[in-house]
């Protein structure tokens, strides 16, 4: 897939999306439009093109780690602007779509959106907790048994 997709940085296949269901993948984004591109590249690749649900985030993004994903798919998309609907081949096993074997994928662009994808307000940064903080809160789960 990587051969195909070269931004491609990581891929997930959640046992949660029934592995061909939900695929989210992080991407080295370097142009407007390019998840929307690599959700394409995806759906045009073999086995890859029964895939219902394609998530893209960046790369900073832990893809493995389903909360980070959640987060920045929370955060960084506007439904109307960031969700893409296409039709085509569906899994034979897929019992929602509205034929056998045919029926509509939605594409998910949770990148940070540029300038030149029409977002002119500054993107925040993520809010991450310094060592100090992280050392006690570890601490705290740890006395808490988690």
């Amino acid at each position: 897939m990587k051969m195909q997709i070269p931004e491609l940085v990581d891929i997930h296949l959640p046992v949660e999306g029934v592995f061909h269901n939900l695929m989210l993948v992080s991407i080295r984004k370097s142009y407007p439009g390019q998840a929307r591109k690599v959700m394409n590249a995806i759906w045009s690749l073999g086995q890859a093109m029964f895939t219902k649900i394609i998530v893209v985030v960046d790369e900073d993004c832990d893809v493995q780690n389903l909360a980070e994903v959640v987060l920045r798919v929370t955060n960084n998309i506007d439904p109307e602007r960031d969700i893409q609907f296409t039709l085509g081949p569906v899994d034979s096993l897929d019992h929602a779509s509205r034929l056998p074997n045919y029926g509509s994928k939605m594409g998910i662009d949770a990148t940070r959106k540029w300038k030149a994808e029409g977002f002119e307000r500054p993107w925040p940064a993520m809010i991450e907790m310094d060592r100090g903080t992280k050392a006690k809160i570890d601490a705290i789960w740890a006395k808490l048994g988690l």
